[in-house]
């Protein structure tokens, strides 16, 4: 890392507020232009034609081929409630997912009227003079002022994943992200006009390879497509064995393969979804990809940062050591006031050991509003305030006229005043750059141990007198042969939630890590004091690390590990190492260098308030308020959106048999049995009574025991899933169904072994039995809200939706049955009240079944 020189650039004032808000309006926004959107009729036709729709288009015109119109029309209402209501849910997830970016501060620090702005990037204009540090996001085309030996990563423009060296007088583009370094630039051009915005349209032609939700929704919809035309097709030749007319036996057919088909399919995955991600993001979690919510819930191993993610981030410096003794401060949040103690010599040396820390930060304090507030990094902010109150607020050190900057692989950075090289940085980074390596630094490195075991976040400060300051260039060389003026013990309390939050996620099967850059009593102590460090807890330094990932994989693989030390390159490779043990791997980070990392990892998680915008950029997920807990009521939301999914297969599949059954008995009978319900009565249950309580289950909330048990690993549909709906909820459906439907043949004055009745006495039968699978399906959605629980373990009214939509399908069922002219084209008519009685019946008898199924599997679990 080089240097850079504040003066001369630095003295430019930059625009002026006028002169900005001038050229705002006249060049407009900073922002890229909308990208070119699919017209929205055609991403409704996308919807009327895919594979599903295709095949009930078919089904469709061999209806009117055949003469049936009636059938045909109520096919293309199916097609059409289905592609609409998915139309309008995928709109609804879109403007979701753009309101959810447009929570990510987009800000910028200018300098605007002779001082330092921080501007909302959309309202930069030609001529603004941009400040820019490591990790930020150059938001418009810059010329640069000042860069020293500055790196950008303009792998969003060339590929190029290696930072390149840009000097002062260099061209820098929107996009691109500063790697190291610290650089000013002049906006030359922005929104349209920038470099970025000529290659835009090729990165929305991009298309994201699919996930796993995605594989899985394939295979199903695979599964389901293919065997309900192959069973369409069984009872179609079955038909025309029996001697049925072939325009009858296409009937049946149809009416079987429309039962198959799950029509809310699709949309009920793109609800469950959208609801996830609005519901992390009122948790502070902002998703910025959907099918990151289902991975979520497949976590196993979270890696996590310590400061500010189990940490408060709240820095206060609250001891220091320096070879005239031990100072003790105690202040409230960022004030420079506070109480001090300690022996005056000892004050004086803290003071001076202060003040040059706060010289060589970026960071401070400032009074806003009725409170002090830090500017920039929390940990400077807590060193100013420190200095403040030892020295005086009044006290402040000379101008900078070199600066350089922090280095991950120096781990300190320094500054020139007034021929002074002023340092702060890591103590094993600075201590072993001390002259004088007697007495003093073994007692400083005794301090150090003693202070990193009360878990207190140490820095070492120290200086140099230079002779020659223009000369400097390299940091190696400048920082050398140091004076050690004291070391800084920073107080970071540990989120009170956060011990908490770690039992819970051990509950759930999910294993925790703590990677973090501090010296490893600090990071041991932290980790005992929130529970992190259990019996299998180990504390490792990163340079410790195996070579062989392997070996990596195998130390890395237990609960509680801390890795103190850790450099951006280690934590890519722990992904790595985890990853390939078989673990869905959740990794925090904020900083530039974490980008590789987060992008390996299963989960990336950014830090909305403290990260950088390379580190969001390459996130799954960003933390609004940077907190651990955050992490796992995401988890919580992911595996409720995965239960919901398998909620709504069982729901379908459970009307699936009783829409079944029927057509069994017609076809064992070689068509004697009559038909309990007809096509169109499948239809209007699928689309008319089924689908508002089957988009309900999408939307249930997690359960209370979700984080109680290991991670899903199993198809969405699989054998307990098939158990439970071909061999409890189903058949109890189904017998329900044909009950209804004997019942009202008996009252008619049908008796066994004598003709079936025709006419108004079979068409109150049928009506029967569509009551009966209507109300089973009531009990079915109340019963398919948890695999394990009752209904009324969980509140009646927890799942508002579901409330509503059994509502209208109770509306609707009136409907169907007392409307006349609707009766008819059903093809049904009222039932009596014997049958309308066993129909009823189909509710208790489904919660009773489904009880004592689940009561059966978790005695034997």
């Amino acid at each position: 890392m080089q240097a850079h020189h504040d003066p001369p650039a630095l003295r430019n004032g930059g625009l002026t507020s006028s002169d900005a808000a001038a050229r705002l309006i006249r060049d407009g926004p900073n922002q890229l232009p909308t990208a070119h959107r699919v017209p929205w009729w055609r991403r409704l036709v996308a919807q009327l034609t895919h594979f599903f729709a295709l095949l009930l288009w078919f089904a469709s015109a061999l209806a009117f081929v055949a003469g049936m119109p009636e059938l045909g029309i109520a096919v293309i209402v199916v097609i059409a409630v289905n592609g609409i209501f998915a139309f309008v849910q995928q709109e609804r997830a879109e403007k979701a997912a753009e309101r959810l970016g447009e929570l990510l501060p987009t800000t910028i620090v200018v300098r605007r009227d002779g001082a330092l702005r921080t501007v909302d990037a959309r309202d930069l204009v030609v001529g603004d003079l941009v400040v820019l540090a490591g990790g930020d996001r150059v938001p418009a085309d810059l010329r640069l002022t000042v860069a020293g030996r500055c790196t950008f990563d303009e792998s969003t423009l060339t590929g190029e994943s290696e930072p390149v060296l840009r000097r002062t007088g260099a061209d820098v583009f929107a996009g691109t992200f500063v790697a190291e370094g610290e650089s000013e630039g002049v906006v030359t051009a922005t929104g349209a006009n920038t470099r970025l915005a000529g290659i835009a349209a090729l990165t929305t032609a991009v298309r994201r390879p699919p996930g796993p939700l995605d594989l899985e929704i394939q295979r199903i919809v695979r599964i389901l497509a293919f065997g309900s035309v192959g069973v369409g097709a069984v009872f179609f030749a079955v038909s025309i064995l029996v001697g049925i007319s072939w325009q009858d036996a296409f009937l049946f057919a149809v009416g079987i393969t429309v039962a198959l088909v799950p029509e809310g399919l699709l949309p009920t995955v793109t609800l469950s979804l959208a609801l996830g991600a609005q519901r992390m993001a009122r948790d502070n979690a902002l998703v910025r990809n959907l099918e990151a919510v289902e991975t979520l819930g497949s976590t196993t191993f979270i890696c996590t940062d310590k400061t500010g993610t189990l940490t408060e981030n709240r820095m206060n410096v609250v001891e220091a050591w320096t070879s005239a003794g031990t100072v003790t401060v105690r202040g409230e949040g960022y004030a420079p006031t506070g109480t001090v103690a300690g022996p005056e010599p000892a004050v004086a040396a803290a003071a001076t050991a202060g003040l040059a820390g706060a010289a060589a930060s970026k960071g401070g304090i400032t009074f806003e509003g009725d409170e002090w507030r830090a500017v920039g990094d929390p940990m400077e902010a807590a060193i100013a305030a420190f200095a403040a109150r030892l020295a005086g607020s009044d006290a402040q050190p000379g101008p900078v006229t070199l600066r350089f900057v922090f280095d991950p692989r120096r781990r300190r950075e320094s500054v020139v005043v007034d021929g002074q090289l002023l340092l702060k940085g890591a103590p094993d980074a600075v201590l072993s750059r001390c002259a004088d390596r007697g007495e003093r630094i073994d007692r400083a490195e005794a301090a150090l141990a003693d202070m990193a075991s009360r878990g207190l976040r140490v820095l070492a400060v120290a200086r140099r007198a230079l002779t020659d300051p223009g000369a400097m260039t390299d940091p190696d060389l400048a920082e050398r042969d140091l004076e050690l003026l004291g070391l800084l013990g920073m107080e970071d309390p540990p989120r009170s939630a956060v011990p908490a939050a770690l039992q819970a996620a051990r509950g759930a099967g999910i294993k925790i890590a703590m990677l973090t850059g501090d010296h490893p009593e600090t990071a041991r102590a932290i980790a005992r004091e929130i529970g992190l460090l259990g019996a299998e807890g180990k504390v490792v330094q990163g340079k410790n690390l195996p070579d062989d990932d392997q070996m990596l994989g195998a130390m890395l693989d237990r609960d509680g590990i801390v890795i103190s030390r850790v450099s951006p390159e280690q934590k890519l490779r722990v992904a790595k190492a985890l990853q390939d043990r078989g673990h869905v791997v959740a990794m925090t980070g904020d900083g530039v260098n974490d980008g590789p990392a987060l992008r390996q990892a299963d989960i990336g998680v950014a830090m909305g308030e403290g990260g950088t915008d390379v580190a969001r950029e390459a996130a799954d997920l960003v933390l609004l308020d940077d907190d651990f807990t955050t992490i796992l009521t995401a988890v919580e939301q992911g595996r409720a959106t995965y239960a919901n999914i398998r909620r709504f297969f069982s729901y379908h599949l459970t009307s699936n048999v009783a829409e079944l059954t029927p057509f069994a008995l017609w076809g064992l009978s070689g068509g004697q049995f009559p038909l309990a319900l007809g096509v169109l009565q499948i239809l209007c249950i699928d689309i008319g009574t089924d689908l508002l309580p089957a988009l309900a289950l999408g939307g249930e909330p997690p359960s209370r025991n979700t984080l109680e048990r290991p991670p899903e690993k199993r198809h969405l549909v699989d054998r307990t899933l098939l158990v439970r709906v071909f061999g409890v909820l189903g058949p109890i459906e189904a017998i329900v169904e044909m009950s209804a439907f004997l019942v009202a043949l008996l009252v008619a004055g049908w008796r066994p072994g004598s003709e079936f009745p025709t006419g108004p006495a079979l068409l109150a039968a049928s009506g029967a039995a569509f009551a009966a699978v209507v109300l089973g399906q009531v009990g079915a959605a109340f019963a398919c809200r948890s695999a394990s629980r009752p209904p009324w373990q969980l509140g009646w009214g927890s799942n508002r939706l579901l409330l509503w939509a059994v509502l209208v399908e109770l509306v609707a069922l009136v409907v169907f049955l007392g409307v006349a002219p609707v009766a008819a084209v059903l093809g049904h008519a009222v039932p009596p009240w014997e049958a309308l009685g066993v129909a009823l019946l189909g509710i208790p008898a489904i919660l009773t079944a489904d009880f004592v199924y689940k009561t059966v599997r978790s005695r034997r679990r």
